[in-house]
Parts: structure tokens; C-alpha cells; sequence
């Protein structure tokens, strides 16, 4: 989960996890309570964004792979015109239909964006502390905490079993190999749960009760610089509120 972290010295990088986890989760909600009418605003949304995202490290290049994980969303969306009622646009496609695909593409892109910036600027430790620092609710700090602790691990051991499939001859080319994934699956599933109770007794036994010593690190004053972010996308939604009158 590292690979995501952009190793800089930039300002935002300095700031503690906790202001950056509300001043990017404050943002999106921003985003999502635009309306999708207001284009003009949304661009206001991602020249800042961009800015940003340039400002700490992040290259077009890493910020186009991010967009790789809405796709799904991106089919989706790509449907709802071609669907949707009252097909009286362009070449018979739905108004409606293309208003909704364009309100779940722009603000699922602009929320991995944040996301992305998130990532590039906070490693998982910190993360952690930065929950922690915000009083979530123990158990869901404790399940993050042990998933981006053994995430890694697990798709290790994966990579180990294809490994070693392949170098015995098999390979996935046809339905029938589909019981052997399975069956490799399971194991992978039947490996990590004992690593997991291994891993667990060993807390245990040296005092861990659901919280991790993880230290809230951070610049003096990182509250007001975090919040430059979100009371920039509320001075464009602003304007945009003005435009719309």
C-alpha cells in the first residue's frame, strides 16, 4: 500500500494524517453535493485539485492510473444514456440519461483524485494515527489497521502459490483449470486466517488491547493550511451558487 505514497518534502506532506483525512473527506462531500448542472464549478473543482496534486509530487502520468479504478463506474455510466427515459438528445440518447452519466463520472473522478492525493501524502501508519487521532470507533481502526499491515503479505504468499504453479506446468487457459484456482484460493484464504490468529496471539500476549502505540505526527498549525482545500471548493461552490441566480 506504499507504492501509492509520493516520498517528497512538500507541505502537505507535513501536515498531520488527521487534518488531511477531514480536509479531503470535506472536500468530496463538497463535490457531491454540487449540482450537476453547474459544469463551470466541477472545472474549478479539478484545476484546484490538479494544482494541488502537482504541488506534492504527483505526476499526470500517476494521476491517469488512478482513474483506472472507476471503471466499472465508467460502464456504468457509459449505459444510462442509452437507457435511460425520454431518448430525445443526440442520435436518440436519453437527456436524463446523459446528465446522470455525467454527474457519476466527474464526481467519482474527482473523489479518486482526492483520494489519490490522500495516498500520496500520508503513509498507512500514519493513516492509522490520523484515525485514531479523530476517535473513531476502536474496532474499525483495528480492522484498517491489520488490512494495510497484511495486505501485502497476503498478495505475496499469492504471488508465491503462481509461482510455483507455474513452474510445475499449469497454466489458467481454459474452464477446467478453474478447480485448481479454486483450490488455490482456498488455501490462500486457509493460510492467512492462521497467519491472522498466529499474529493475533502474539498481541495478546504482549498487552495489545485494540489500539497500536501509533504517534499523531504533524506541523503546529496543519488544521488551517489542511482547510485551504475544502474552503477553496467552497469559494468556487459559492460562486457557482452566485452564477446560478
Amino acid at each position: 500500500l506504499q507504492r501509492g505514497y509520493v516520498d517528497a518534502a512538500s507541505v502537505a506532506h507535513r501536515l498531520s494524517p488527521a487534518s488531511k483525512i477531514v480536509a479531503v473527506t470535506a472536500f468530496v462531500f463538497i463535490v457531491v453535493l454540487t449540482p450537476r448542472e453547474w459544469i463551470v464549478t466541477f472545472i474549478g473543482y479539478a484545476i484546484v485539485l490538479g494544482i494541488v496534486l502537482l504541488a506534492v509530487g504527483v505526476r499526470p502520468a500517476r494521476m491517469a492510473r488512478s482513474l483506472v479504478l472507476e471503471v466499472p463506474f465508467v460502464a456504468f455510466a457509459l449505459l444510462l444514456p442509452l437507457v435511460g427515459p425520454d431518448p430525445s438528445g443526440f442520435a436518440g440518447l436519453s437527456i436524463a440519461g446523459m446528465w446522470a452519466a455525467w454527474n457519476i463520472l466527474i464526481k467519482a473522478s474527482l473523489g479518486v483524485l482526492a483520494a489519490t492525493l490522500l495516498a500520496a501524502t500520508t503513509l498507512p501508519v500514519d493513516m492509522v494515527a490520523g484515525l485514531q487521532a479523530l476517535r473513531l470507533p476502536t474496532p474499525l481502526v483495528a480492522i484498517f489497521t491489520f488490512f494495510i499491515r497484511y495486505v501485502d503479505v497476503v498478495s505475496h504468499q499469492y504471488r508465491r502459490m503462481r509461482v510455483a504453479q507455474e513452474a510445475r506446468g499449469f497454466r489458467a487457459t481454459s474452464p477446467r483449470s478453474w478447480p485448481v484456482l479454486a483450490t488455490g484460493l482456498g488455501a490462500l484464504f486457509v493460510r492467512s486466517f492462521e497467519r491472522g490468529e498466529r499474529v493475533h496471539l502474539a498481541l495478546v500476549s504482549r498487552g495489545y488491547d485494540g489500539r497500536l502505540p501509533v504517534p499523531e505526527a504533524g506541523m503546529p498549525r496543519s488544521w488551517p493550511l489542511a482547510a485551504m482545500l475544502p474552503v477553496s471548493a467552497l469559494v468556487i461552490l459559492a460562486g457557482g451558487w452566485l452564477a446560478s441566480w
